[in-house]
């Protein structure tokens, strides 16, 4: 048994000696072959470990921006409709919420001095909003409870606004008209400011102004979409149990009236998207790898034809087929592996480049790495095997004689 075990190693190593001797004697269609499967290696763990990196990013800002935080949507029934000033104060007041913010908006004209822009994003916040995001305002004040109670028009504008009515003008201080009612330009956004989560899908706004007066502008008396800020020490289960129960007796316990997400429930929807794309981009990618399998069988083809009499030699000299078959298959696994090795190492560099140039965190994906090599070995061996196996199948006398 120990013999017949030293017999088989010294034979595999005599065969993967032959195959490099053949791989390098055919330097340029080798390197072709190989070119083939590196491109789509190289692709697949570009694009696996970029898409990783962007979901860690946006799992990060995600977490970041949401700690702490439940939005909650309103729906509405027959009965009512949103939530009025009473029920806002009554969701405040539980003991596992720490302040509340309502989410309010409109699409609107404004202008100021003959210039005009359509299609505006403005937002109401309130004041506690501003003390959540002390880094909001770049310059000027923030809203306040008196701008709330007394619907104040007032407004902070962002650097678009800023570019299009105020250029080389001081905003702060300046009138501008929202669908033609002046407000007060009190202050400048940060951009550079961490937003909401729901500003982060839904787009930041250019222009704050007060809730209650975008719900007079609005003609709305309720409040449909908040972001609850929970107290210290309260995990996001607890508050949202505590949530809908209350909600729950506002609404008359209808079905269907409201909906409270928390970010974890956000984070997994997004990683699942994520996965999608990921699992799509790479078998899109592996398109490339299939087209370099084919390359390598053609390789192998073509070896097998012009071997033919080396073939029949070594038949005749006592090898079974199985040793031919054995020594074509670990010449194409070859092929395969090396340009597989390089595809990874490209791969990686590949991806890291990008996420530097994106601003996004790189992360070394071993799953992708081991999808890629386990990839191209399965390349190297199945579209090996029918080459291998017609080398293992000719007739010694039939080769000989194509000598």
């Amino acid at each position: 048994m120990l013999k017949r075990m030293r017999k088989g190693l010294v034979m595999l190593k005599e065969c993967i000696a032959m195959s490099l001797d053949n791989i390098r004697g055919n330097k340029v269609r080798s390197f072709l072959t190989i070119l083939g499967i590196m491109i789509g290696v190289t692709a697949v763990i570009a694009l696996i470990t970029t898409v990783s990196g962007f979901s860690g990013t946006l799992t990060d800002s995600f977490s970041g921006m949401g700690a702490g935080t439940l939005s909650v949507n309103i729906t509405g029934s027959d009965l009512k409709d949103g939530l009025n000033s009473d029920d806002l104060k009554k969701l405040a007041e539980l003991d596992e919420v720490e302040g509340i913010t309502p989410s309010v908006s409109l699409k609107a004209r404004v202008s100021r001095g003959g210039k005009y822009e359509k299609n505006i994003s403005v937002s109401g916040k309130n004041a506690y909003y501003f003390r959540k995001n002390p880094d909001t305002v770049k310059r000027g004040r923030s809203l306040t409870v008196a701008d709330e109670d007394n619907r104040c028009f007032v407004c902070l504008i962002n650097n678009d606004m800023v570019e299009s009515l105020f250029y080389g003008v001081n905003p702060v201080g300046e009138n501008i008209y929202i669908e033609g009612i002046p407000f007060l330009v009190v202050g400048l956004l940060n951009e550079d400011a961490s937003t909401s989560v729901v500003d982060m899908i839904s787009g930041s706004p250019a222009i704050l102004i007060p809730y209650t007066t975008c719900m007079k502008m609005n003609n709305v008396s309720v409040v449909t979409g908040m972001t609850v800020y929970l107290a210290d020490g309260t995990d996001s289960e607890t508050a949202s149990a505590a949530l809908e129960e209350t909600l729950d007796a506002m609404f008359s316990f209808e079905e269907d009236t409201f909906t409270v997400t928390t970010m974890s429930s956000i984070e997994e929807t997004m990683n699942t998207m994520l996965g999608m794309v990921s699992t799509l981009l790479a078998g899109i990618a592996s398109i490339a790898l299939v087209v370099g399998g084919i390359g390598i069988m053609n390789m192998m083809l073509t070896t097998v034809t012009e071997r033919t009499a080396e073939i029949g030699l070594k038949k005749a000299l006592g090898a079974i087929p199985w040793q031919i078959q054995i020594q074509f298959l670990i010449e194409s696994f070859l092929l395969s592996m090396i340009g597989g090795i390089i595809g990874v190492l490209l791969g990686e560099m590949l991806s890291m480049i990008l996420c530097q140039i994106m601003g996004m965190s790189f992360t070394v994906n071993s799953g992708a790495i081991l999808l890629g090599v386990c990839f191209s070995a399965a390349v190297g061996i199945l579209f090996g095997w029918a080459p291998a196996r017609k080398a293992s199948k000719l007739n010694p006398i039939d080769a000989l004689r194509a000598n």
